[in-house]
C-alpha cells in the first residue's frame, strides 16, 4: 500500500465529515422548517387511508435508511433486509396478540432482536464481499419465511399474526383527539426523524468516517489503526436494527405479520434496494424520496398488478442512466453546477484606465499619400 493512500484515510478518519462550512446555511434551516409544518400539516388534512400511505412511506424510509447505512456508507452490499425487516415484525406481532404489550414497548426489542441476527450474518460476511455477500443476504431472506412457518402458528395454522384492532389503537394517555391513522402516523414520524437524525450525526462523527474509510480504503483504514471487522459487523447490526424498527411499525401501520408468501420478505429486500437508488446512495435524505416514490407508484397503479412493477423497473433503469446517483445526487449535480456558472461581465479585477495616451493619427497634409 503505498503512503498516499495511507495518509488519505487517516485524513478522512481523523478530519471534519466533507460539506463545507461549520455554519447552517439559511436555505437548508428554510427547508427544515417547511419540512416539519409540512409533516405535522399532512395527517390533518387527508383522509385515513392516505395517512396510512403517508406512515409507510416513513416505516418503508427506515429500513431503506437501515440498508443505505450498511451498502451507501460502509460498501457492504445486502438484498436479505427483507430478513431483518421480517424478525422485526414477528417479534412485535408476538408480543402483542401471545403477551399483551403495548406495540410501542415492542419497538426496541423488535431492533435488538434484528441487531442480533445482523451480527450473527455479519461475522460470516468478514470474509465475503460483493456478489458473494449478496448471495448470502438473498438466501437469508428467501430462507426467514420457511423458517418463521415452522415456529408461528397463526389462524388456521397459516404463519400470519393480526393484532386487533384495540391492541394497535391510540394510547388512552394520549390527550387530544387524534384518530388511529392520526396517532399512528405520528409514531412513525417521530421514530423516522430519530433515526435520521441519529444517522446523519453518526455520518459526521468519526465512527461515521470510518465506515466510510473502510468502504473506500480498506487496507489503508486498517494500517492507521480502524478495527475493519469491528466496523463491518457493527454496520450490519445497526443496519439490520433500523429494518427491525421498520418491521416493528409495519404491524402498527398495517396491523399484520404475514410469512405465509415464501417470497415476501425477499421482494421488501428488493423494494429497500430500489428505494436507496432512486432517493441516492450514501446520502441521508435519499431513502425518504425512494420510499415516498415508490409507495405512492405502487398504491396509484394496485389496480394493475402487472404495470406497477414494470413502472418501477422502467423508472429504476432511467434514474440509472439519467442520474446515476439518484435524485440527491443529481440534484447536488445540478446545484454544483449553477454555483460554478461564470456571472455577466469578467471575474477579475475591472481594468483601469489607459495611462499611455492614444497614439497619434498620420497628418494627411504633411504626409501625403502617393497618386
Amino acid at each position: 500500500m503505498s503512503e498516499p493512500s495511507a495518509i488519505g484515510a487517516e485524513t478522512a478518519i481523523g478530519t471534519a465529515a466533507p460539506g463545507g462550512s461549520t455554519g447552517i446555511p439559511w436555505l437548508r434551516v428554510a427547508a427544515g422548517v417547511a419540512a416539519t409544518i409540512v409533516a405535522l400539516w399532512l395527517p390533518f388534512n387527508y383522509n385515513p387511508d392516505t395517512n396510512v400511505l403517508f406512515a409507510q412511506v416513513l416505516y418503508l424510509a427506515i429500513a431503506a435508511m437501515g440498508l443505505n447505512l450498511l451498502t451507501g456508507f460502509n460498501g457492504q452490499v445486502s438484498i436479505g433486509h427483507g430478513a431483518f425487516f421480517g424478525v422485526g415484525a414477528f417479534t412485535s406481532a408476538i408480543l402483542v396478540v401471545d403477551h399483551g404489550w403495548t406495540i410501542e414497548a415492542t419497538i426496541p426489542i423488535a431492533a435488538i432482536f434484528a441487531a442480533v441476527l445482523g451480527v450473527v450474518v455479519g461475522f460470516p460476511a468478514l470474509r465475503v464481499k460483493g456478489l458473494y455477500l449478496a448471495l448470502i443476504t438473498l438466501g437469508l431472506a428467501v430462507l426467514f419465511p420457511r423458517v418463521t412457518a415452522k415456529f408461528v402458528e397463526g389462524p388456521g395454522g397459516v404463519p400470519l399474526l393480526q393484532p386487533s384492532r384495540n391492541e394497535v389503537s391510540t394510547p388512552t394517555y394520549i390527550p387530544g383527539t387524534l384518530d388511529s391513522d392520526q396517532y399512528r402516523y405520528f409514531v412513525c414520524l417521530v421514530v423516522a426523524v430519530v433515526l435520521f437524525l441519529l444517522a446523519s450525526n453518526l455520518m459526521r462523527s468519526r465512527a461515521g468516517r470510518a465506515m466510510i474509510a473502510v468502504r473506500d480504503q480498506e487496507v489503508a483504514a486498517s494500517t492507521v489503526g480502524v478495527n475493519v471487522a469491528g466496523v463491518k459487523v457493527a454496520s450490519f447490526a445497526l443496519s439490520a436494527a433500523y429494518a427491525g424498527v421498520a418491521g416493528s411499525l409495519s404491524v402498527l401501520v398495517d396491523r399484520v405479520a404475514d410469512a405465509s408468501n415464501p417470497l415476501v420478505y425477499f421482494q421488501r429486500s428488493i423494494e429497500f434496494l430500489i428505494a436507496v437508488v432512486i432517493g441516492g446512495a450514501a446520502t441521508i435524505t435519499g431513502p425518504l424520496l425512494g420510499a415516498a416514490f415508490l409507495v405512492f407508484v405502487r398504491k396509484r397503479f394496485e389496480d394493475t398488478e402487472a404495470l406497477a412493477p414494470a413502472l418501477l423497473g422502467g423508472s429504476l433503469m432511467v434514474i440509472i442512466y439519467v442520474l446515476p446517483d439518484g435524485l440527491i445526487g443529481g440534484y447536488r449535480r445540478i446545484a454544483a453546477r449553477f454555483r460554478r456558472s461564470p456571472t455577466a461581465g469578467p471575474t477579475g479585477p475591472t481594468p483601469g484606465p489607459d495611462t499611455d495616451p492614444p497614439p497619434t493619427p498620420p497628418d494627411p497634409v504633411a504626409n501625403p499619400t502617393p497618386a
